[in-house]
């Protein structure tokens, strides 16, 4: 980047929020002069290229380059706030969004959920600068174990972001539940949790349908309970950072878990649960309620899965289970 002197703004020309801050932003005189780069227009500019390689992300925040250095969605925000020249009301109030890092970690979420909210309502594609949609939204959490993985695994963990791919999987469940759980049961359904029942051989559909405009993906699952209209469980699912992913239930409840395989299951390790509020999570003491959440699914050939979910109160001990065998079917 040596013929790239002053400060560069990398931002989405489609983004009104990112026009604005194009059009609004000034850099105090010792940076050199600003030049602005639409990533949309200049996806086979060196800096953008560059941008790529070093997985910065275009959809998830604006990059700038001054000096050598990236900064890459809050990052460039707060510089922005530091370095910009208030000389507009846009710049004003830049500056008094993003001066700490308590009030940007606060802020930001809320500016990326409405960027996003933006594009959605004006059917703009995602710039996909990282080409997140050649690769599987799993591929990312497992890292290098991806590649260890059996087919019948990959076949179930096939789903890409920002695309329309379903996946579909279908078995039967012995489902096991007992107090206290069991006392939670109406308080559960309002929330749409897990199907509380004591009953074996319960017939299961699951179909995971990705999001066209994020990472996530919608888990559907259908319990044909006896004598009952078949119980629906709806959960999104995405990934934190790294191996770390969330599952979020009616009302933004959701259960954090870390995802690994050991050579022969995939394990979900319970991390607690979470409030998902305005792109924010808020921890929430659940645990000491509900208890522990353990899940593994185990390959059995190159069709079918084997899978264990089960709920460990610490007083109480086991107070739900359900497992049983799923072949994919898409």
């Amino acid at each position: 980047m040596k013929n790239k002197s002053g400060v560069w703004f990398v931002y989405d020309g489609d983004c009104p929020i990112c026009k604005q801050a194009a059009k609004a932003l000034q850099i105090k005189q010792h940076f050199g002069e600003l030049h602005t780069l639409d990533a949309r227009e200049a996806k086979s500019d060196p800096l953008v290229e560059e941008i790529t390689r070093r997985a910065y992300d275009l959809d998830e925040g604006m990059v700038i380059y001054v000096e050598g250095k990236f900064y890459h969605g809050k990052e460039a925000l707060k510089f922005m706030a530091k370095y910009g020249d208030s000389k507009n009301l846009f710049m004003t109030i830049f500056k008094g969004l993003f001066w700490s890092d308590g009030l940007s970690n606060l802020v930001y979420p809320w500016l990326r959920a409405a960027r996003n909210f933006l594009l959605k309502r004006k059917g703009f594609a995602r710039i996909d600068n990282l080409e997140l949609k050649k690769e599987p939204i799993f591929k990312s959490i497992f890292g290098k174990s991806w590649d260890e993985l059996p087919p019948v695994m990959k076949m179930h963990y096939a789903n890409r972001p920002y695309t329309q791919d379903q996946n579909s999987v279908a078995g039967t469940v012995d489902v096991m539940c007992k107090a206290p759980l069991l006392w939670l049961s109406p308080i559960l359904k309002l929330l749409g949790q897990i199907p509380i029942a004591n009953e074996a051989n319960v017939p299961v559909l699951v179909h995971f349908q990705s999001d066209m405009n994020s990472k996530s993906f919608e888990f559907n699952r259908s319990f044909s309970l006896s004598q009952k209209k078949p119980y629906k469980f709806r959960s999104r699912m995405h990934q934190i950072s790294d191996d770390k992913i969330i599952e979020i239930m009616r009302f933004g409840i959701g259960w954090k878990a870390r995802c690994s395989w050991d050579g022969e299951k995939v394990i979900l390790s319970h991390e607690g649960f979470a409030l998902q509020m305005f792109g924010h999570l808020i921890p929430l003491p659940l645990t000491l309620v509900m208890g522990s959440v353990y899940a593994e699914e185990r390959p059995v050939n190159d069709n079918a899965f084997e899978m264990l979910t089960h709920i460990t109160h610490p007083w109480w001990g086991r107070v739900y289970e359900y497992k049983g065998r799923f072949e994919v079917l898409s």
